[in-house]
């Protein structure tokens, strides 16, 4: 199996080539080209292909919005149990506090700098998940993501 290169922040999104850059653009076209066939040609079957296009894009963006909610909730499960072995005893008390896209950013902190982090995003200094991935120093890679 290949080695797989060092992930940091920089490099961290993935992109599915199959979804994103097959999938979406003959779901875009086939919008256009309904929508045009609408524009320049009504008629109700034309008005049923567009309402289909639509449908289609629609499908196609509430399907990884559930992906990444479930990965999400996955992640939060993981993360919680993860802190519970790591954090020191005053911020065990306080996971409860971090949101979701904190705990998600969070993820990426390798076991070491995890307390520091986590108590700088609990007093409040680290708000945004972007911030909190960029003070990250040993990025603890996640390859199985959604």
């Amino acid at each position: 199996m290949a080695e797989k290169s060092p992930q940091t922040f920089e490099n961290h999104a993935r992109l599915v080539p199959a979804y994103h850059f097959v999938a979406f653009p003959l779901f875009a076209i086939n919008f256009f080209y309904a929508l045009y066939q609408v524009v320049t040609d009504f008629s109700w079957g034309n008005l049923v292909a567009f309402g289909v296009s639509v449908a289609l894009i629609l499908l196609f963006f509430i399907a990884r919005v559930m992906a990444l909610t479930v990965q999400d909730r996955v992640i939060r499960l993981e993360e919680t149990l993860r802190m519970r072995a790591l954090l020191p005893a005053d911020l065990q008390a306080r996971i409860g506090e971090f949101t979701v896209k904190q705990m998600v950013a969070l993820r990426f902190a390798s076991d070491g700098e995890l307390p520091d982090l986590a108590r700088q995003v609990i007093d409040g200094k680290l708000q945004d998940q972007k911030a909190i991935k960029k003070m990250v120093r040993q990025w603890r890679a996640d390859h199985q993501r959604a």
